[in-house]
């Protein structure tokens, strides 16, 4: 079997994942290192051997070619200036230039439709079960930065701080991270120091939180409001778009 290298299960990946968002204070290893190993490709992330690739198209092909001579002619043409000069090269290129580049794209597109079929034969069920998984949850992810950068564009007002949060921000001045501690390391310091807080001490955090939380409550339904009328029912707490039921009568019985 081709495929013979061994599947990360999906904690793994969302665990090396979890790694490489933490605090740089905590990694253990240079942006070089981490760059160069990180998978480019889904396969790669699973430890499968890289998908065959398409063919470029004709345009792509020529593209590919005029590229560093323009560069060569222009050293100081930005990206923007490259595009614009390759279109207007292929509006003008010859029709026969055209029809060779056309002709290789379609040899080579046989070729890797042969190609895909092998490399998709042999792959176990567990192997396409855990690639479908993979790119679902990846569209997933995707699904939510839109959905956040959304959100922000259209001017969803902020969830204030907790009380726990304020007090953070407030030892990030008192007591900050010394140079010898790790994030995770003053992080739980300052953990251990909010437990031993009496709740009278606790009482000042909490009362600006929930002070806050009373604004944020009344700013968020004025935004969701505004959202239905808008027509962006997408952004707006599914909770919030289900109708309360009518209230019950007592003492009068249903009509039959």
């Amino acid at each position: 079997m081709l495929l013979t290298a061994p599947l990360l299960s999906k904690s793994s990946f969302f665990g090396s994942l979890v790694n490489k968002c933490r605090p740089a204070a905590i990694a253990n290893f240079s942006v070089t290192a981490s760059v160069a190993s990180t998978p480019r490709t889904i396969e790669e992330k699973l430890g499968l051997p890289p998908r065959p690739k398409k063919p470029l198209t004709p345009y792509f092909r020529f593209m590919q070619d005029q590229r560093p001579k323009i560069l060569a002619e222009n050293p100081k043409y930005s990206t923007i200036d490259i595009v614009r000069v390759i279109s207007k090269r292929w509006s003008n290129a010859d029709e026969a230039l055209k029809k060779r580049l056309q002709e290789d794209y379609k040899r080579d597109q046989q070729k890797f439709v042969e190609v895909r079929a092998k490399y998709e034969a042999k792959m176990t069920d567990e192997q396409r079960s855990e690639l479908k998984q993979l790119k679902q949850d990846i569209q997933e992810a995707k699904d939510r930065r839109m959905m956040r950068k959304r959100i922000k564009e259209l001017g969803r007002p902020k969830r204030p701080a907790s009380a726990f949060l304020r007090f953070l921000i407030q030892e990030r001045t008192n007591s900050p991270q010394t140079t010898k501690q790790t994030y995770r390391e003053w992080h739980q310091k300052c953990t251990e120091k909010w437990a031993r807080l009496t709740d009278k001490e606790k009482e000042v955090f909490l009362i600006e939180s929930r002070k806050d939380m009373e604004s944020y409550k009344k700013e968020i339904a004025e935004w969701e409001e505004k959202m239905v009328r808008l027509g962006n029912i997408d952004v707006v707490r599914h909770g919030n778009l289900i109708e309360a039921p009518e209230p019950k009568l007592k003492g009068i019985k249903p009509i039959v």
